[in-house]
């Protein structure tokens, strides 16, 4: 097992990387694996290539162009400054050099080569240890300020992220294949399917392809797919504004509200919605917020209104009692009537000692007395709720109550006559003559 670290161990595909036709374009730096093959054409900054790559089109490099040996180009090499070659590269076009071309044994160039600089038949140095040789010559002479301007131009735009394919990698318009993690970036545009082990997919990308992976499968905010999205046992992440045109297979599955996809969305373990934080109301929910609010300032004035017309006399004579007030004051009103007749029918029977009253004169101070509770309940019913009425209720229920105890008193004073007529008993009739007794 090997103990330094594989900087080749990730396909990296930088921001707005596009495959435009047969050509893969970046403004990156581009660095390939050994044993790759690459069947588009790359431009880009700096074209790196390892042992036995193989190149299906044209390479253009605006810098430095670096193929190693055993390295296949089809196509012509266009180098914007200088470039390196190793041993046994086949080039099928033509190689074009505006600086030195530094070249090794047995390279095959078949349509020939121009440089404008030097040109070195040899085997060429690693470029880690020419820059080594280089700069300590500068500072052995006392040419420090060569090589720091030197160091600075090496390190600018270090920040960068090139376009990185792993070793033993496959590129074409048919499937990127790889056997380590994929990430792409951001304003991507794509053309083939993706197998990795783990895919991770950056914001406002389009792929023309699926996306396969044994892990975790992410697609970021505003990304299309136009294929299917599968996983073996990973999870799928749809962001928001995702759109797969195809099938989404996957073990646990967590998609955006605002994601979509076209086809059947397949998870054998979980499957959870994401729902944005702080989401603004609809204008639906706005509008029936405030009505809400509308209802409730409105009630809330006859709530007032009801509170202060259930408390006599304090009232307001210039506004009218709502109906539930009135309806309260009649109900008291029936409820004293009732009270002054059960009143006025105990009396009587006390009245009578006992003695039966007339049950006519009885049934007729009930119906007196049901009548003016009657009239008095229907003065409360009609009741405005004004200061006025009120006064006029009380008063009914005053002459009511009065009507109800002089029937009553009427009552009684009729039940002690009769009880006085019953009690006189005729004397019997004494026989004329004398000498009679009553035995014979």
């Amino acid at each position: 097992m090997s103990l330094r670290s594989d900087p080749l161990d990730e396909l990296s595909i930088p921001d707005e990387t596009t495959v435009e036709e047969h050509d893969l374009v970046t403004d990156s730096d581009v660095i390939v694996g050994a044993q790759s093959t690459v069947e588009f054409g790359v431009r880009g900054n700096n074209v790196l290539a390892g042992e036995r790559v193989t190149f299906g089109g044209h390479i253009e490099a605006e810098e430095d162009c670096r193929l190693d040996l055993w390295c296949d180009v089809d196509g012509d090499v266009l180098v914007g400054q200088d470039a390196y070659l190793g041993e046994r590269v086949h080039v099928s076009g033509q190689l074009m050099v505006s600086g030195d071309l530094d070249i090794g044994d047995d390279v095959q160039i078949d349509d020939g080569f121009e440089a404008n600089g030097w040109i070195v038949i040899r085997n060429p140095m690693p470029t880690i240890v020419f820059l080594f040789v280089y700069l300590s010559q500068l500072l052995r002479i006392g040419e420090e300020e060569a090589a720091e301007s030197l160091v600075d131009e090496l390190l600018e735009g270090a920040e960068a992220d090139p376009l990185v394919v792993p070793r033993n990698a496959s590129v074409n318009d048919d499937a990127w294949r790889v056997s380590t993690p994929a990430t792409i970036g951001d304003d991507c545009r794509l053309h083939g399917n993706v197998r990795a082990e783990e895919i991770a997919v950056g914001a406002g990308n389009e792929v023309f392809g699926s996306l396969r992976a044994r892990g975790d499968i992410v697609v970021g905010e505003g990304t299309r797919i136009h294929g299917d999205v599968t996983t073996r046992n990973g999870t799928v992440v749809l962001e928001a504004d995702a759109e797969v045109l195809g099938d989404v297979s996957c073990d646990d599955l967590r998609f955006h509200e605002n994601a979509t996809a076209d086809g059947t969305m397949r998870a054998s373990g979980e499957m959870t919605m994401i729902r944005e934080r702080g989401r603004q109301p609809t204008h639906a929910e706005e509008t029936d917020g405030t009505g809400a609010e509308q209802a409730d300032d409105a009630d809330s004035p006859g709530d007032t209104d009801a509170d202060e017309a259930s408390e006599p006399g304090e009232a307001d004579s210039d506004h009218s009692a709502p109906t539930g007030g009135a309806t309260e004051d009649g109900e008291r009103a029936s409820g004293e009537d009732e009270t002054a007749t059960a009143d006025a029918t105990e009396s009587g029977e006390t009245a009578g000692d006992g003695a039966d009253p007339d049950d006519g004169e009885t049934e007729e101070s009930r119906s007196s007395a049901g009548e003016t509770g009657g009239s008095t309940g229907d003065t409360g019913d009609d009741a405005t709720g004004d200061a006025s009425d009120d006064a006029t209720g009380e008063t009914d229920r005053a002459d009511g109550s009065d009507e109800a105890d002089d029937s009553a008193d009427d009552g009684a004073d009729d039940s002690e006559s009769d009880a006085h007529e019953e009690s006189v008993v005729p004397e019997p009739k004494r026989p004329d003559g004398p000498g009679t007794t009553s035995g014979a």
